[in-house]
C-alpha cells in the first residue's frame, strides 16, 4: 500500500484553492486531494509508519499560501509559503527524523513546502492573484493512496495532533 504523510488544508481552504485553479488552463487536482506532503513513503507498512509518526513533535502554525508557480518540467501549478514557517520546517525534520529511524529510505532532495493544485497546465506565466486563504496546520496525517484511470483517492489511515502554540 502506498503511503504518505500530509497537511490537510480545512474545507473552505481547499475550495478556495481549487477555484483558483480552475481559471487556469490544465487539469485540477479534486478539492479533496488538496494536500502538503510532509513525506513521501510509497510502499510500507502502516503500522510501522504510525509508530513511527507517535515520536514526532510539532507545534500548531499556520501555512501561509504567498506564492504561485508554474514548474514547466512537470507541467504543474503549485502554491505555497515564499518561506516555510520555522514550526513547519520543525515538523518535518522531527518527521523524516522518526522516519529514517524506523529506517524508511526518504527523497534525499530537500523538504519544498509547495501544494500542487494544476497537472498538465498550459504556459501559466500570468496567473490571476491567489486567494487570501487560512490553513491551520493542527495536525499532520498519514494517507493511503489508491490510483485508478480516474486519477487518485487519498484515505486517511491515522491523525497526529500537534501541540498548541509554541
Amino acid at each position: 500500500m502506498r503511503l504518505f504523510f500530509a497537511a490537510w488544508p480545512p474545507a473552505q481552504t481547499a475550495a478556495a484553492l481549487q477555484a483558483w485553479a480552475e481559471g487556469l488552463e490544465g487539469r485540477a487536482v479534486a478539492r479533496g486531494n488538496i494536500h502538503l506532503t510532509l513525506a513521501f513513503l510509497g510502499e510500507a507498512d502502516p503500522a510501522q509508519a504510525i509508530a513511527a509518526a507517535e515520536r514526532v513533535r510539532g507545534v500548531r502554525h499556520e501555512l501561509p499560501i504567498d506564492e504561485a508557480r508554474f514548474w514547466k518540467k512537470n507541467q504543474i501549478v503549485w502554491v505555497g509559503p515564499r518561506e516555510a514557517p520555522p514550526e513547519l520546517d520543525r515538523l518535518v525534520r522531527s518527521l523524516h527524523l522518526e522516519l529514517c529511524r524506523a529506517e524508511f529510505l526518504l527523497e534525499r532532495r530537500p523538504f519544498a513546502a509547495h501544494v500542487t493544485l494544476l497537472r498538465k497546465a498550459r504556459d501559466a506565466r500570468k496567473m490571476p492573484p491567489l486567494p487570501r486563504v487560512i490553513w491551520p496546520v493542527d495536525e499532520f496525517l498519514l494517507v493511503r493512496s489508491h490510483t485508478s484511470a480516474t486519477g487518485p483517492t487519498y484515505e486517511p489511515v491515522a491523525r497526529f495532533p500537534l501541540e498548541g502554540v509554541p
